[in-house]
């Protein structure tokens, strides 16, 4: 071989291995990492089928009694961890706030690109939790669930649509983007059993609807 065709052969494997590594980076986790995939819709039809079924009771809940955005690791707590994560091309300053970056919002397809537009939504909600069994969990254990990051229970998204779904179970109230709803059901129902929550009958009937057809 030639020096010329070697020159020639190392510069087009140089200009590969850059194609491949930008490639790569592309698609690479941190670039669209976001909620914990959650468990699959038969895995949650037998979840939900084994989910004690008991009205709600809302005496004596209150958000404290829920500690939440604690610190996760130097001076990041819970919410910039998850805007971290479900970011993309998210900087952060030395006290961890985001200064930029993006946000797609699944519950609605919205994309923003200030982090005060975005709100860290529990799935299921504080309160919900609460209802279904939560008023008699230890503090530590209410702490647990305010800020897991290993079930899919926290999620960035949209933030007036985040406040316009409150406490609302998905009897009364789902994501617009219907493109999303089978991962919102399969999450709601890992979570409420890997918690041990009940669920009301409404819910049970909404959440069975919806994982028919996932």
């Amino acid at each position: 071989m030639s020096k010329f065709y070697a020159r020639r052969r190392v510069s087009i494997l140089a200009a590969l291995t850059g194609l491949i590594a930008s490639v790569a980076l592309f698609n690479s986790p941190t670039a669209s990492a976001a909620l914990p995939t959650p468990v699959s819709a038969a895995t949650a039809r037998t979840y939900l089928a084994s989910l004690t079924v008991a009205t709600e009771d809302r005496t004596g809940y209150s958000r404290d009694l829920f500690p939440h955005w604690i610190t996760q690791s130097g001076t990041c707590n819970t919410r910039e961890v998850v805007l971290k994560r479900d970011g993309t091309n998210v900087v952060q300053d030395s006290a961890c706030a985001a200064t930029s970056g993006s946000w797609y919002s699944p519950y609605d397809g919205a994309t923003w690109t200030a982090a005060s537009d975005v709100d860290i939504d529990h799935l299921v909600p504080l309160a919900e939790a609460w209802d279904s069994g939560a008023d008699s969990w230890t503090t530590s254990r209410r702490q647990a669930f305010a800020n897991d990051l290993t079930r899919p229970q926290l999620i960035a998204v949209t933030d007036n649509v985040n406040q316009a779904k409150g406490d609302q179970d998905p009897a009364t109230w789902m994501p617009s983007r219907t493109a999303y709803r089978c991962t919102y059901v399969r999450a709601w129902v890992q979570v409420k059993y890997y918690y041990g929550l009940s669920v009301d009958s409404a819910e049970k009937s909404a959440l069975t609807s919806y994982l028919s057809s996932c």
